[in-house]
């Protein structure tokens, strides 16, 4: 049987949310300093989202080289949710189509799950799942407590 409960918290954000020492694992391995790049796979609109929260996140201690291919997937998860949004907006939210077949030709009366839904449910649950994982929802966000006005380095608890 595998792990059960939520899965924990990173180091880093048990230190910002003002958890006990004594839930703190003080011996966890910490990724060496190293230069954080954009994927060179991620699409452009999910490379703006990127430049826009990752400088944030790595000087709060949350992303590190080693949590780069996770970050890039919610990235990447929030672009499709995105783009899945435009394109049932552009087909009037519609949650049902009809079925074509590959010639385009309509296949009777029945309707199929309008294919950008299933696009945007699965994205949404990546960037759920990806975003909880970086303080990024809302209550993990509620949660948080930065002393010092936010300048504090959670990092040097690490060290102590």
């Amino acid at each position: 049987m595998g792990k059960r409960g939520p899965a924990p918290k990173p180091t880093n954000l048990r230190l910002l949310h003002g958890d006990r020492k004594d839930r703190i694992n003080d011996a966890e391995p910490v990724p060496a300093a190293a230069d954080i790049k954009i994927p060179t796979w991620l699409p452009a609109k999910a490379r703006a989202l990127w430049r826009q929260l990752a400088p944030d996140l790595q000087a709060k201690g949350v992303l590190t080289p080693w949590d780069v291919e996770a970050f890039a997937i919610f990235c990447d998860a929030a672009d499709r949710r995105r783009r899945a949004v435009k394109e049932l907006a552009a087909h009037g939210e519609v949650h049902r189509v009809p079925i074509v077949d590959p010639l385009g030709n309509v296949l009777g009366h029945r309707l199929q799950k309008n294919p950008w839904t299933l696009v945007l449910n699965e994205a949404d649950a990546q960037v759920q799942r990806y975003g909880a994982r970086f303080g990024l929802t809302p209550s993990d966000r509620s949660q948080l407590r930065i002393g010092g006005g936010g300048h504090r380095d959670p990092t040097e608890d690490l060290l102590t």
